[in-house]
């Protein structure tokens, strides 16, 4: 049982016990007194049962006053529930994720509330000013719909625009996309949506407007970013007022922003894309320099279609199409796996260099893709999606050693996008969401806009462009070019996982180029290798990308204290294969949601319950300790 709950079913019982002791303490005296002192404690009875009835229907509302009070982070990973859960990489957006699927609310609804907490108190990863993507399950129907919220270039943006300043794409108001995740969320909401669009913003508007506690992660991207934030006015104001950079435990405000926020939540997107929040928030970019438009906000439009499927080693993942490369490119290397004929081909030390060279070859293959409504990239996702065209790549890993880059048929730069925050939702109903939202590098472009509070992102660094010079050395992808109206390619991987067509569990990542090799780990972790949940997301990672051609390798104490290590059995075993190998202080963070449908003995539950769409399975939510979020469940 969540501890919110026993919180609230502590305070009921209390009141109970007072009321009907004075009710029995009245009954031992006699006369008129006695008489008068019954009816008393009888009005009392009545009036405390009121209340506490009163408060158990607003169970929701009990949760997030706890959670925003006393806000507790890390040490604390995983809940288990047979009815809902959801796991974000900050408690307080998890329990006001759970707060509004307590009110009867759609995973969709849930994920609406959770996103817009999550830019307020993790702005550095996300917010209004950003995109992302989400997966949609259904618990009616076998597949998903997929939300491609993903920013995209200025109707004034070109190629070239960035040839005198190569800098610009990733700093500053010119690497500014056009925003997408308020439009995504809308749309989403609009098909699956329960409960009024207003209610779902009021948690991060309080958030906003009545402060914060910062917390630990925040504080410490706050301070290796403080060059940044000093420079810029609009940051300054918020993080480090008075000139003074917040830290962990202090209050933060974005007034600014709590007040878009409410206009967004009583006008809905409108507000944002052809009104007033839109309005100030173009004033502040063109004053700051750069190109954003009405016309651009106007024009915005979410690409709704089908999930990608894809059915390997026994499953079903639901996920993005391109301009996402996660879903395809977890399938190449899932299929390369598969083409062994043994899930004993992932396991081990041996397990870890195939997969190794496997993300090498589809690190390389992944930039042809780009935005299929802008170039042609049919034979490249035929190709990664293709179980016959992941052998060919099988039988070129040997087990017994490694290659120079250039094998793994490379022909471009790479893209190395930055930052994000996922968060996976699921209802009583079993309906599943599967989100990841960005800003791309930590505070996006190093601006937020005074009027509205909002940081701006800077997503046009994911474009390549013809003049940029890149540690590589490989020519940039043209399929990554920008144009006008175009969305840069992704790392981003929101996944939906079944098993015989029913929900297995729901996974993504944040950490830019590190997501797919994460959230691909985490995957076998648990579902080939059978980990449980948590150690599936604590396991120490391995990482690539390409060039330089070297193993990254978890070496790191985490937030709250753990240590992660990558064994030096394996580390070892790599090195003998001649891989080159460095520890790495950081990785990605994933959160994971399972459901199963059987218990250890002495659990005391029972194997599922009936719904109308049939067995319903227990769901356990883990939120990675490598950051300081926690899930939360009813």
């Amino acid at each position: 049982m969540m501890l919110r709950e026993q919180k609230k079913e502590k305070l009921e019982a209390s009141l109970l016990a007072d009321d009907d002791g004075g009710i029995g303490n009245s009954r031992n005296r006699g006369g008129i007194t006695v008489a008068l002192l019954s009816y008393c404690f009888l009005a009392l009875f009545v009036s405390l049962t009121c209340v506490g009835l009163i408060l158990r229907g607003n169970s929701s509302f009990l949760a997030v006053s706890f959670e925003n009070s006393k806000p507790e982070f890390g040490n604390s990973g995983v809940v288990e529930s047979d009815k809902a859960v959801v796991a974000a990489d900050d408690g307080r957006c998890s329990e006001i994720g759970v707060s509004v699927l307590e009110k009867g609310g759609h995973a969709v609804d849930a994920a609406v509330a959770t996103a817009v907490c999550l830019g307020v108190v993790n702005p550095m990863a996300s917010g209004i000013g950003g995109g992302g993507f989400m997966v949609v399950h259904s618990s009616s129907g076998p597949g998903a719909l997929a939300f491609d919220m993903r920013e995209t270039a200025p109707l004034a943006a070109s190629q070239d625009m960035y040839e005198a300043d190569g800098q610009s794409k990733y700093d500053g108001p010119l690497s500014m996309g056009v925003p997408g995740e308020l439009a995504g969320l809308h749309e989403a909401w609009l098909k699956y949506g329960r409960l009024p669009w207003k209610s779902l913003f009021e948690p991060a508007i309080k958030l906003a407007k009545e402060g914060f506690v910062v917390a630990p992660y925040l504080g410490k991207s706050i301070a290796s970013n403080a060059g940044l934030i000093l420079s810029d006015p609009g940051l300054q104001q918020v993080y480090a007022p008075a000139g003074k950079l917040l830290k962990a435990g202090d209050i933060c405000y974005n007034v600014k922003l709590g007040l878009s926020l409410e206009a967004v939540a009583e006008q809905g997107p409108v507000a944002f894309y052809n009104g007033t929040v839109g309005e100030m928030l173009v004033n502040d970019v063109q004053k700051a320099g750069g190109i954003l438009t009405m016309e651009d906000l106007r024009n915005y439009r979410v690409n709704v279609t089908d999930a990608v499927a894809v059915n390997t080693m026994g499953y079903t993942i639901l996920g993005m199409p391109p301009p996402s490369s996660g879903t395809v490119g977890m399938s190449l290397v899932l299929n390369i796996l598969n083409s062994y004929g043994s899930s004993e081909a992932a396991k081990g030390s041996l397990g870890l260099h195939r997969m190794i060279e496997a993300l090498k070859f589809m690190f390389a293959l992944r930039m042809n893709l780009g935005d299929p409504d802008f170039v042609n990239i049919s034979k490249t996702i035929s190709e990664m999606l293709s179980p016959e065209f992941a052998k060919g790549i099988r039988e070129r890993i040997f087990d017994n050693t490694t290659f120079p880059p250039e094998y793994y048929m490379h022909r471009w730069s790479q893209l190395r996008d930055h930052g994000t925050s996922h968060f996976c939702v699921v209802d009583a109903d079993r309906n599943a969401v599967s989100m990841t939202t960005t800003v791309n590098y930590p505070f996006g472009g190093g601006v937020l806009s005074p009027s509205t509070g909002i940081v701006l992102n800077n997503e046009m660094g994911d474009f390549s462009i013809p003049t940029e010079v890149v540690p590589d050395k490989l020519p940039p992808a043209p399929t990554n070019f920008i144009k006008p109206n175009k969305r840069p390619l992704s790392s981003m991987n929101p996944i939906v996982v079944l098993k015989d067509n029913q929900l297995a569990g729901v996974i993504g990542g944040s950490g830019g180029m590190n997501i797919i090799p994460a959230v691909l780990q985490v995957f076998i972790n648990h579902f080939i290798l059978g980990m449980q949940p948590l150690e599936a997301v604590q396991s120490p990672r391995v990482y690539h990308k390409l060039i330089p051609n070297i193993v990254l390798y978890e070496n790191w104490t985490i937030i709250d204290g753990e240590h992660i290590e990558l064994s030096e059995e394996k580390r070892h075993f790599l090195a003998e294969r001649g891989h080159q190998l460095k520890a790495q202080s950081g990785g990605a963070i994933c959160q994971l949601i399972v459901q199963t449908f059987q218990r250890p003995i002495n659990s005391g539950r029972k194997l599922g319950k009936i719904s109308n769409n049939g067995v319903l399975g227990m769901l356990t939510a883990v939120s990675d300790p490598r950051k300081d979020g926690r899930p939360a469940a009813i």
